[in-house]
Order: C-alpha cells, then structure tokens, then sequence
C-alpha cells in the first residue's frame, strides 16, 4: 500500500514554481519590419510625386522660398499648354480644379513654373487668372543658377 507524505494536493507546490510568469520585455522586431517596409515604399514612391511636366526652367540667383507644406505646381510648357501637376487643361479649367483640389483654401501655395522659351505674357497670364481667384501665395519658380567663379584679390 502507498503513502503519500507530501501535502494532499499532489504536488502543486512544485507546478506553480514551474509556471511560466509574464515577459516584461517588449519585442521589436514587428516594428522594425514594418518600419522597414515603409522607408522603402517612401523612398520608392518619393520620386515618383514630383512634377512629370518637362519645363527648362530659367536660372535665376534668388533665394529659397521657405515653406513646410507641399505645394501646388501649375506648369507652362514651351508650347505654351498648362499643366496642373500632372494634368493637362486649358486655362478656363485651371480655377475650378484648383479650388476643388485646395478646398477654396486661399492660403494654399500655388507655384507656377514656366519655360523659358515660352512668352513671359503667357506665363503672367497663368499667374494673373491664378492670382483673381483669390489664391494669395503664387510664385514663380526657377532653377537655381551655377555659382560664378570668384575672382582673387587684387585681379580685374
């Protein structure tokens, strides 16, 4: 006949030491992974918003405009068509959509880039019909001209 001489629950005393307790570590390695993925669809993707509509901007030495949102870029290329971002229309089209794109936000950045070899009125005509609609922060856009070589002292 069997005796038992520990306590009568059967040795409960020995699995509760043997339970597994909480981890209190927090792993890192999902947020890391999607992380990851992220950058890499950004760093595809960031290349791919910029404004397709091929324009040989004039060289300028202005400075940066400053500026932490991104703005709108209505586009005249040497032929003379408007482009918004991407988006070819005709001028009569150009206010409704930009008012539809901003919201009728009259704050928005509205950045016009236009040819070089395309008619200055042409592009003053953009900016004006841009500017009545009442959106207030037009600019021009340029491309930034090379740095002139600087002369030594004392040479003319």
């Amino acid at each position: 006949m069997a005796t038992s001489l520990g306590n009568s629950n059967g040795g409960s005393r020995l699995s509760y030491r043997n339970r597994r307790r909480p981890m209190s570590e927090i792993n890192v390695t999902p947020m890391v992974d999607v992380m990851l993925v992220l950058l890499v669809i950004f760093m595809v993707t960031a290349p791919l918003l910029t404004v397709g509509v091929t324009v040989d901007l004039p060289k300028t030495k202005a400075s940066v405009v400053p500026g932490q949102d991104e703005p709108l870029a209505v586009s005249v290329n040497a032929e003379g068509k408007v482009f918004l971002q991407d988006t070819e229309l005709e001028l009569s089209g150009l206010v409704p959509r930009l008012k539809a794109i901003t919201g009728n936000n009259p704050d928005v950045r509205i950045f016009v880039r236009g040819d070089k070899n395309v008619n200055y009125g042409r592009v003053m005509q953009v900016m004006g019909v841009v500017n009545a609609a009442g959106f207030r922060k037009v600019a021009l856009i340029t491309q930034r001209a090379a740095p002139s070589p600087r002369k030594k002292k004392g040479t003319r």
